[in-house]
């Protein structure tokens, strides 16, 4: 917040500017009596105003200005006092050096301390003074005393608007996404009926890309196109507010009005002193006549419209390219404007429309544009195909992003670090973990966390979290702070130290506790806090590894951290911990938590009832859980196969395998969507207990209902009928599961010859090595069929594609049928 000004008279002051030269306010050349000021806007004219002014005082204004540079204010102040209180007579032009200093730095103060001084010597304002000291009250952030100091000097007779002030006004409105201020400029405008020229349209489509008040932006071009013909910087300047506020049809319409135009030869470029690009024209209003003008608002079918995304590249280019272009003889039509500011303006624009392509995914659209451009010989820029990468990469995937990337290397062109990053976050998407971390690597400067996320995110999809360390040092190295998603991964990836599926140790908690305890100890040194997937995926590592205890206690932290932000803890959260205290066992606290939420006002939902009913098999108590699937449904939920499953198990806990059997042949005629974990459930307690009729009575079952076996299931059957002495029928049932296994399998079928020659039958010392191989590619399934149907052939049963037809699976489908036609 900055310093409150110092009150200045500005009655006093407005006073002093009419008592400078009438004349000076009485002149007004033809501009003036159309409604706009002398020449102030350009930087040129300001320059001559400023610089060109010879005075006795200018060596002591540029001490002044020197001592200001340096900070010496008190020195600056001094000097102030000394030109002011020196016998020769002062002119407003004798202050002119000091206020265009402070307007350029800015120092509003000083522009203060200035007025109070020539106010004192009753020295007029005249316009260029005034623009300044407007200028830097703007641009130090003082509006208020701007706005109040333009408004009253605007309500004194004999004072004439100077619209360039306005605009000054205007632009850091825009700066400072204030609308307030700028909407009380814009009625003071309207009743000094100061008029609007092209700076001031500018601003004003600033403002509405900030508002993202689109409409706005389409009234702001029918008032222009009222007054004015279209320049190429304004131009360049609608395309600029339809891009971003994603009117991709309006940005590509007028890109290609623009490129016609530049094809015409009808317009150019001047660059100012200061470097700034600006139309080579006369600012008086003409209004334009262009065809496109009248078809701004009515874009729909019209022969400029965007090509549909489904057609093709080719009939995008040869429907509305070459016809642009065979005027100009289509190839490198703008090599006439080499090396002059036209061409650079039509790149900029190019860019911004295929920046927006990227995001509306119009890939279609980008890459006719790119061609577009190298007919017309303008040469994408690095910043173009980083716009072009995304929307390749978005919709495409990163192979052909790599591609473009290829073609950018050809042309000596280096890709933006955030051309890399999206890379390398397409690569991760589709779990490329070396190719992502080699695009990483290639990154020397990034101030966002998210293609880092992405590769985290793909390390824990992949289940490697050593490879996420080098990237957390690398993130480290170019100083990228992390956000609440790279914590959220981070406590999956390193909250719980055991592999899946192993219990926790003594050792392994205290390591969990000092990498849970190193993780948000960087959170708060960052001053990120939890979110609720975060808080999820910490207690889901402390529930991995068994520690009841701290589960608990982080339960409570939540509780109070969401409570204290006001915000909802939500059930999720609650369901993780009373599944992380049924796997421990804990049944009692389960209870206790599902009352305290019941009385808290959270609601169970579906989850939450399969939850407790799974924890009912704990206690072999099947009426409490019946009871709990009455008030599920009571809630509104139904069912579903995970309830089935925990009903079945509290069943087979008392070895109640006619009521499971019943309750499973309930679940299919309900037509739920079944899985294999509800079926091994049941072939887990039969192996347990020796009970092969219940094991081929599910195998067969699984068959019909064509469910996948999986490895546990080969498991459990191959291990019962060895339990058993049946040996032979052992190896019979694993080789047609396994072959289930893998006919099931995606693809598999055309593919089944190459596995019996390079996996199942092969002799090289390797094949076994080649089978492992598949499980980095999330290809478990298929990789255990292999070895088992290896096992047995090594064991000397012939491969056969034909599972069904075996003696031992003929049989299982005769029993079936018997049972259910007696049933």
């Amino acid at each position: 917040m900055h310093r409150p000004l110092a009150r200045f008279p500005l009655r006093s002051i407005a006073d002093s500017l009419l008592k400078s030269n009438p004349r000076q306010h009485g002149r007004r050349n033809v501009a003036e009596n159309m409604g706009y000021s002398r020449a102030l806007t350009t930087s040129k004219g300001l320059e001559f105003l400023v610089y060109g002014t010879e005075s006795t005082t200018r060596s002591m204004q540029m001490q002044i200005v020197d001592a200001l540079h340096l900070g010496d204010r008190s020195k600056a102040s001094n000097l102030l006092l000394d030109l002011g209180h020196g016998n020769h007579s002062l002119r407003p032009d004798d202050f002119v050096h000091i206020l265009n200093y402070c307007a350029r730095s800015p120092d509003p103060l000083f522009v203060m301390e200035t007025l109070r001084l020539m106010e004192e010597r009753e020295i007029g304002l005249n316009e260029i003074c005034y623009l300044l000291i407007v200028r830097a009250l703007c641009k130090g952030g003082y509006l208020e005393e701007a706005f109040n100091l333009i408004n009253f000097l605007g309500e004194r007779k004999g004072i004439y608007p100077i619209l360039s002030v306005y605009n000054s006004f205007l632009g850091a409105c825009a700066k400072m996404r204030n609308i307030f201020h700028a909407n009380q400029c814009l009625d003071l405008m309207e009743r000094q009926m100061v008029g609007k020229n092209e700076v001031t349209y500018s601003e004003l489509l600033k403002l509405a890309v900030w508002q993202k008040n689109l409409s706005a932006v389409h009234e702001i071009w029918k008032e222009y196109v009222k007054h004015y013909s279209f320049s190429i910087i304004s131009l360049r300047k609608f395309i600029w507010s339809f891009t971003r506020l994603g009117d991709l049809e309006s940005a590509y319409q007028t890109l290609q009005y623009m490129v016609a135009l530049v094809i015409r030869g009808s317009i150019f470029v001047n660059r100012t002193a200061e470097g700034k690009l600006y139309p080579y024209r006369i600012d008086i209003p003409i209004p334009s006549n262009g065809e496109l003008c009248s078809k701004k608002f009515d874009m729909k079918g019209n022969e400029h419209s965007i090509p549909s995304a489904y057609r093709s590249i080719e009939q995008c280019t040869t429907s509305s390219l070459e016809n642009r272009e065979a005027e100009s003889g289509r190839l490198g039509v703008l090599n006439r404007y080499e090396n002059m500011p036209v061409k650079k303006v039509l790149r900029w624009s190019f860019s911004d429309v295929i920046h927006a392509c990227a995001q509306a995914q119009n890939c279609g659209l980008a890459e006719q544009l790119i061609i577009q451009m190298k007919n017309l010989g303008l040469q994408p820029s690095s910043h173009t195909y980083d716009g072009f990468v995304r929307a390749v990469v978005s919709e495409r995937g990163y192979n052909d992003g790599m591609e473009v990337l290829k073609v950018m290397q050809q042309s000596n062109l280096k890709p933006y670090d955030s051309t890399l990053a999206t890379l390398s976050m397409g690569c991760s998407k589709v779990l490329e973990l070396d190719l992502a971390e080699s695009l990483l690597d290639q990154i020397s400067e990034c101030s966002y966390p998210h293609p880092y996320n992405a590769f985290l995110a793909a390390c824990d999809r992949m289940d490697q979290p050593e490879r996420a360390v080098k990237i957390l040092a690398k993130m480290k190295h170019l100083k990228i702070l992390p956000d609440i998603r790279t914590y959220e991964l981070l406590f999956s990836l390193f909250g719980n130290v055991n592999a899946p599926y192993e219990e926790g140790n003594m050792l392994s908690q205290v390591d969990a506790a000092k990498r849970i305890n190193a993780i948000e100890m960087d959170m708060a040194k960052n001053g990120v806090q939890h979110s609720h997937l975060s808080m999820k995926n910490l207690l889901k590592a402390l529930g991995a590894e068994g520690m009841i205890r701290e589960l608990i206690q982080y339960l409570q932290v939540a509780e109070n951290l969401f409570c204290r932000n006001n915000t909802y803890i939500g059930t999720p959260i609650y369901n993780i911990v009373l599944h992380s205290l049924v796997e421990a066992k804990e049944s009692q606290m389960v209870v206790e938590i599902f009352k305290n939420m019941k009385s808290c006002g959270i609601p169970p939902d579906a989850a939450t009832y399969n939850i407790m009913i799974d924890c009912c098999s704990i206690s072999r108590c099947f009426k409490s859980a019946c009871a709990l699937v009455s008030m599920m449904v009571r809630d509104g939920f139904y069912p579903q196969t995970l309830t089935y499953t925990a009903l079945i198990k509290i069943l087979l806990e008392e070895e109640n395998f006619d009521e499971a059997l019943n309750l499973l042949d309930q679940a299919c005629s309900e037509g739920l969507d079944l899985d294999v974990l509800l079926f091994n459930t049941i072939l887990q307690k039969a192996y347990e207990k020796g009970r092969i009729d219940v094991i081929e009575f599910i195998v067969e079952m699984m068959r019909q209902e064509k469910i996948h076996p999986d490895p546990s299931t080969c498991y459990y059957v191959f291990s019962t009928y060895v339990d058993r002495g049946f040996h032979s029928t052992a190896f019979e049932a694993f080789q047609v599961l396994s072959m289930r296994m893998l006919s099931e399998e995606d693809g598999i079928d055309h593919e089944k010859m190459e596995f019996e020659d390079d996996f199942i039958l092969s002799e090289d010392s390797e094949a076994e090595s080649r089978i492992l191989e598949l499980f980095k590619n999330s290809e478990e399934n298929i990789a255990v069929a292999l070895l088992n149907l290896r096992w047995c052939a090594m064991a000397g049963f012939p491969v056969s594609w034909s599972p069904d037809q075996s003696p031992w699976a003929r049989r299982l489908s005769r029993n079936y049928d018997s049972r259910k036609r007696a049933a």
